[in-house]
């Protein structure tokens, strides 16, 4: 198997982590700290920009959640970023980093408590010079994003003037349909400005994910070939061989769609179809996504799928259907995994299917976005040879997780005296060409937050418009009762979804 050389340097890599402007001085304070990803996720990418440098030297971060964790939470996160973020208990930086880290405990609706987070803040920033620069982190279920924001306006929080900042992030899901995205957005907007809204979706600050965009118009081989002239047909898979973990609760009231199609794959969609911006900012980048989601066709329901998972076997493991998972329906309704094809109608795209699906319990674990080209228009090669008469179009398939990389399939002559073709592979590997990492994604992100960069964030009128298109299908889902389960847990889903390919003469290339 062919494998692609690599021309870059250790020191190469190490200087472009330096280009980064650093943000000036400021708080990050998290609500709903003491959950699962301000350990695992939030804190462990923070000290990666401090071991990057590129966090301001004035800086420092505060964990608000109900319960008093004063004791316990700067600990904690040390233990976090040791377990979660390949650190060395050794390094010279932990140390102060971790003195930087403080803890507020206030319940998410007491007026007192809001009262006196203020006075806190102000009282760090003359101890550590952050000048009255916040970043506050919404990690809180859906039901506190509005509720937590109108109380930080009402307490003097979130103000700006040419002195200091303020800005938000929120996590998914924005809205659970098109009405409650619009309501929650209106809420939103009655105390915040919408530049001051950053609306996170983690799978943006994948390397992979913001590399397509590079690849499609960093390099001049590839941007002339990526059009309907040229591409047969695209397929996006989000793919996990877990189930739901024990949030039997949040997923019942989410399912496959809501939880991947709606956000992550309509973002990754979105880099893969959208005209080049005038400039990689904010402003050119979300034009051009929003151009693409405005141009896709309303989608026929008879043009999706979904499923739910029962009994089966995963890596050698049996393991149960969905129905019998804790804290979910025995006759629940909920999807565990969604299909469907998409159209988009502008100049580039016009007759090239999109096919995306999402979902638990699969086969195995992968994302990634695989492109058919056409063949070629004459087959030269007919009758010369076995294998000849079978040749396979070229696929470029963009992995985005597992094994992140880029994998090029083509055909190539096998040595000898006759004329047979094999399909070969070129690949492209992450790990092998820049070393493993030990980044989660959310460094990215955070990163652009502090320094107000939303280009890889969403916004309002991007969510509602993706929410605009998938309502009308949950809608006639929820009117169609479903005979579930419909699919082996260890499958690739339900025979359904295999036959929005098959009627077009198409597979998954699973």
């Amino acid at each position: 198997m062919a494998t692609t050389g690599i021309n870059v340097s250790p020191e190469q890599v190490e200087a472009n982590k330096c280009k980064e402007s650093i943000p000036e001085p400021c708080i990050v304070v998290i609500f709903g700290a003491s959950g699962d990803l301000t350990k695992r996720k939030l804190l462990p990418a923070l000290y990666h920009l401090e071991q990057a440098n590129l966090l301001p030297e004035n800086f420092a971060v505060v964990g608000v959640a109900r319960r008093d964790l004063s004791a316990t939470f700067a600990p904690d996160m040390k233990d976090g970023i040791l377990k979660g973020g390949g650190v060395d208990e050794k390094e010279e930086k932990l140390g102060k980093f971790i003195d930087r880290v403080k803890y507020f405990a206030t319940e998410f609706d007491n007026d007192e408590g809001f009262e006196k987070l203020k006075a806190y803040l102000a009282d760090l920033d003359k101890q550590f010079g952050t000048k009255g620069n916040r970043l506050f982190y919404l990690a809180v279920a859906p039901e506190f994003f509005a509720d937590i924001t109108h109380r930080l306006g009402n307490h003097g929080m979130t103000g700006e003037d040419g002195d200091h900042w303020v800005r938000v992030i929120i996590e998914k899901p924005f809205g659970t349909d098109l009405e409650s995205a619009k309501k929650l957005n209106s809420e939103i907007n009655q105390v915040l400005k919408e530049d001051q809204i950053f609306r996170i979706d983690h799978y943006l600050g994948k390397e992979t994910v913001q590399n397509i965009l590079v690849f499609r118009f960093g390099n001049g081989i590839f941007e002339p070939i990526w059009n309907r002239n040229y591409i047969d047909h695209i397929q996006i898979t989000a793919a996990e061989s877990i189930g739901i973990e024990g949030r039997g609760p949040f997923y019942e009231a989410a399912g496959a769609l809501r939880d991947v199609l709606q956000n992550h794959v309509m973002e990754v969609l979105s880099f893969v179809a959208m005209e080049p911006p005038d400039v990689f900012e904010s402003a050119p980048v979300r034009i051009e996504k929003l151009k693409v989601w405005k141009a896709i066709s309303p989608i026929p329901v008879e043009n999706t799928a979904r499923g739910q998972y029962g009994p089966g076997n995963v890596d050698g493991e049996d393991v149960k259907g969905y129905r019998q998972e804790d804290r979910v329906s025995p006759e629940s309704q909920t999807e565990t995994f969604a299909a469907m094809k998409l159209e988009i109608d502008n100049w580039r795209w016009a007759g090239v299917p999109f096919y995306i699906r999402a979902g638990k319990r699969l086969k195995t674990r992968v994302t990634e976005v695989v492109i058919t080209f056409k063949r070629p228009p004459l087959h030269i090669f007919q009758g010369s040879g076995a294998g000849a008469e079978q040749l396979e179009p070229n696929v470029l398939t963009l992995r985005i997780q597992p094994d992140d990389g880029i994998k090029l399939k083509f055909g190539a002559k096998i040595p000898g005296p006759t004329t047979n073709i094999a399909q070969v592979n070129m690949n492209f590997s992450y790990a092998e060409a820049f070393g493993k990492s030990s980044a989660n994604g959310y460094e990215r992100l955070l990163l652009d937050a502090m320094l107000g960069d939303g280009t890889l964030f969403a916004e309002r009128e991007g969510v509602e418009t993706t929410w605009a298109l998938m309502t009308p299908i949950l809608e006639a889902w929820k009117a169609q009762k479903k005979d579930f389960p419909n699919y082996d847990a260890g499958s690739w889903g339900p025979k359904e979804a295999d036959e929005l390919l098959e009627r077009d003469g198409r597979a998954w290339q699973a």
